[in-house]
């Protein structure tokens, strides 16, 4: 069993470090600095716990971001969307309906940008889309090749890459991360840190 789990750890690691990565990931981060309103971040099943984290990771740390949910954004939520505001969605097939239709009627309210991280760019979602972040040919470490597992882990590491980049773009400092992160460990930690000073 010890040897399984460090095989599959491996290879999640090995998916990471062999991500096709380009400029397109450069794009991504320039709309979000540019961007005057918000980034909705959007999936659905695995894709979706990708994308709360996403929104959640964005906001603090500088990139004012919220999760939409797919359902919802189809029972009305997707008004919340402005001409201002960046669509990022979540989707290893770039095949999904409720995907595609959060796409489709964003572009109909006026979304500034989609930018999407996806297997292919000739995927529906990578073509329904301004900035495409692929993310290759992924095979799952599970048993039987279907649990989505390194293909999130693939996803997440993107995005705080994204997050980060961004962040360190902004010039964002602690006070700022501070002024976003009061509870917890680590803004007991920062507030310690500022009555220092």
């Amino acid at each position: 069993m010890l040897n399984q789990i460090r095989d599959i750890l491996l290879a999640e690691a090995k998916v990471i470090s062999s991500l096709p990565i380009d400029k397109s990931a450069v794009k991504a981060v320039e709309a979000m600095l540019s961007c005057k309103g918000k980034v909705f971040v959007t999936g659905i099943g695995k894709a979706g716990y990708v994308a709360r984290k996403t929104a959640s990771t964005f906001s603090t740390t500088g990139t004012p971001s919220v999760y939409l949910h797919p359902g919802d954004a189809s029972h009305g939520d997707v008004g919340v969307i402005t001409k201002n505001d960046i669509l990022l969605a979540f989707s290893n097939s770039g095949k999904t309906r409720e995907i595609l239709e959060t796409v489709h009627f964003s572009r109909y309210l006026g979304v500034e940008a989609v930018i999407t991280v996806t297997s292919s760019k000739d995927s529906p979602l990578g073509q329904e889309s301004d900035i495409v972040i692929e993310l290759g040919h992924i095979e799952e470490p599970c048993p039987l090749g279907l649990t989505p597992t390194a293909s999130t882990t693939a996803m997440i590491a993107i995005a705080d890459a994204l997050a980060l980049t961004a962040m360190k773009h902004r010039g964002f400092t602690k006070s700022d991360f501070a002024a976003r992160h009061h509870g917890g460990y680590l803004g007991k930690k920062l507030r310690e840190e500022n009555e220092d000073t």
